[in-house]
């Protein structure tokens, strides 16, 4: 069974061609990427000339010499270092909002795109998938597209281009030895985080790891709610759910302990390169080499650096994670849809509504075969009724049917028509279906129903719920059609839902519709009720009944008898009495039980 979750393997480099991945998503606004870069460049200039305002202000005010003309040329230097310093954080604040325009737009394709092929996915995906996982996945990938941009755009490239900057202006006014220990420290810092980082990265992995299956967990739990109550396993579900989070707490100590050992590196490198500026820059003042402004230069250019500097360890450390976080995305992006439509596919046009199953064989593993060689025809108009014990194959005709998978060979026509050479999505309009179990979505009433057809007006919508036998229902409910239903639909009875179930797909109105075990959860009054309105339905539309309780399919036009994957007895239901058969022991035993 697949897996859901896209986990990096420790051993395994994030790779950087994520970033060749994202560009695409940046061309919506190359005017304003152009322009965020320019500003981005200009803010940086500003930055690299505050420390010579510094130097020129500091030597003003240490000769003599000014203090004649009232000292205006320091006030100058001061006020012109306000004015940088202004331009500076203004360009900055300029450059962010430009560019969150750009990021916000690459976040939300990205994520439109995340979430639609999820739907393309097929029904083997999303039944082995860990939603509380999957879901993590998809919120820590998108933001970590913002965090990419954000901060490699905004602190790693403007610090790389001030180090550029730094480094000239100290090897032409100052010489090499200033350059070089700039240089060299810059080097080994960036060396030593990147290994530092490499290193740990395993336990950032182990921690989200140990995150997802955490929220997996309490998920799936909380979901089950009932079922947990029912079982008194509530205690059981703690433990289960604790064992998680000691594994999380594992991580995080572990994660911890790394990045003291990450951080007192870095510390001790900034402190000897900044030591080591300033020793030589006092030693050049001593020497009368350098002036008292050249050393408050070199001070600040020194700072300068270090700070975003020390800043860029944490930035390294967050990017790569962000980068591994949305290599999970683009990984979800590579998973092959399982059906696909053909190239060039039209739509389906169905007239009449008849189905045929000619040599249809199918299997989820190729050892243990659904079904075997079915053929039979659903005549345009008519009721077909599917029976058979548990596991027979039933519901997986009616998944076919829906092309949720291909079939190992064979195919299914309508009208005459592959389906398999025909849109998904057209197909799908075609076909209408009430599942043995119903969920529904957090929403009102109304939004559940009218999702069978959200365009109808109120006049079909109300029609359907009479139709559904649900108008009783929603006049006790205080909120009428505007109630809430609950996560899943856990407000409403079983019979209650199969209702609501039932009353969309006749809003949807289509000319095939399939009921899997469709009355199962209704009491005998209702099911009476909803037979009939689904016998005068079936008049005018073919219809598919997958059924257990065998009485609800006497007047089938024909009853299709399948045990282990094969078609064991096909005819009406006096006809297959007659035959004192699989489907005669079936209605027998269940009218002993009866």
């Amino acid at each position: 069974m697949r897996s859901s979750r896209f986990e990096i393997k420790d051993d395994q480099p994030v790779s950087w061609a994520v970033f060749t991945k994202l560009l695409p998503y940046l061309g919506e606004f190359k005017q304003r990427v152009a322009l965020a870069m320019l500003c981005l460049i200009l803010a940086k200039v500003a930055s690299v000339g505050l420390p010579f305002i510094l130097k020129y202000a500091v030597d003003s005010l240490n000769d003599a010499s000014t203090i004649t003309p009232l000292l205006l040329a320091p006030i100058a230097l001061v006020a012109a270092y306000g004015v940088f310093r202004f331009l500076n954080v203004i360009l900055g604040e300029v450059r962010d909002t430009l560019f969150g325009r750009v990021t916000e737009r690459a976040m939300r394709r990205l994520g439109l795109e995340v979430f639609e092929h999820l739907h393309r996915l097929d029904l083997g995906f999303h039944l082995s998938r860990q939603t509380g996982g999957l879901s993590r996945d998809i919120d820590r990938g998108t933001n970590g597209i913002s965090f990419l941009m954000r901060f490699m755009v905004f602190n790693i490239g403007p610090t790389l281009l001030e180090i550029a900057f730094v480094v000239g202006i100290l090897f032409t006014q100052y010489g090499a030895k200033f350059a070089l220990i700039i240089l060299c420290s810059v080097i080994l810092y960036v060396f030593f985080s990147m290994k530092a980082t490499d290193w740990r990265t395993r336990y950032v992995r182990e921690v989200n790891q140990a995150d997802n299956q955490t929220n997996t967990r309490a998920v799936d739990s909380l979901l089950n709610y009932e079922t947990v109550k029912y079982f008194n396993n509530e205690a059981y579900e703690a433990n289960l759910y604790d064992t998680n989070l000691a594994r999380w707490e594992s991580a995080r100590r572990q994660n911890r302990l790394s990045l003291f050992a990450l951080n007192g590196g870095q510390a001790l490198i900034i402190a000897s390169a900044m030591t080591s500026m300033l020793m030589l820059a006092a030693w050049e003042v001593q020497a009368g080499t350098m002036t008292i402004g050249d050393f408050v230069l070199i001070n600040a250019f020194t700072m300068q650096i270090f700070m975003p500097l020390n800043f860029l360890g944490f930035v390294y450390r967050e990017i790569r994670g962000a980068l591994a976080n949305i290599e999970n995305l683009f990984a979800l992006l590579k998973t092959k849809v399982g059906v696909e439509d053909q190239p060039n596919a039209s739509p389906i046009k169905v007239s009449r509504g008849q189905i045929e199953f000619s040599h249809l064989n199918f299997h989820y593993d190729a050892k243990r075969p659904i079904l075997s060689e079915i053929n039979f025809t659903v005549p345009a108009g008519a009721k077909v009724a599917i029976v058979g014990p548990s596991g027979s194959g039933k519901s997986t005709l009616a998944k076919l049917l829906f092309r949720f998978y291909d079939p190992a060979s064979g195919c299914i026509k309508i009208d005459g028509q592959d389906i398999a050479q025909y849109q998904q999505l057209s197909l799908r309009s075609q076909i209408g279906m009430v599942p043995q179990d119903t969920v529904l979505f957090n929403d009102t009433l109304r939004a559940n129903i009218q999702y069978g057809d959200t365009d109808a007006d109120e006049a079909a919508l109300q029609q359907a719920i009479e139709m559904a036998q649900l108008s009783d229902f929603v006049g006790r409910l205080p909120d009428g059609l505007d109630s809430q239903v609950g996560e899943r639909g856990l407000k409403l009875s079983g019979g209650e839902k199969q209702r609501v179930a039932i009353a969309r797909t006749i809003l949807k109105n289509p000319p095939i519709v399939i009921f899997d075990e469709a009355t199962s959860s209704l009491d005998s009054h209702s099911e009476q009720g909803i037979l009939s309105a689904l016998n005068a339905l079936a008049q005018q539309h073919t219809a598919i009944v997958i059924a257990h309780r065998l009485s609800t399919i006497q007047d089938a036009d024909m009853i299709v008898v399948l045990q282990d994957g094969k078609i064991q007895e096909q005819g009406t239901h006096t006809a297959l009495l007659e035959l004192d058969g699989v489907y005669a022991g079936l209605w027998q035993a269940q009218q002993k039980a009866h």
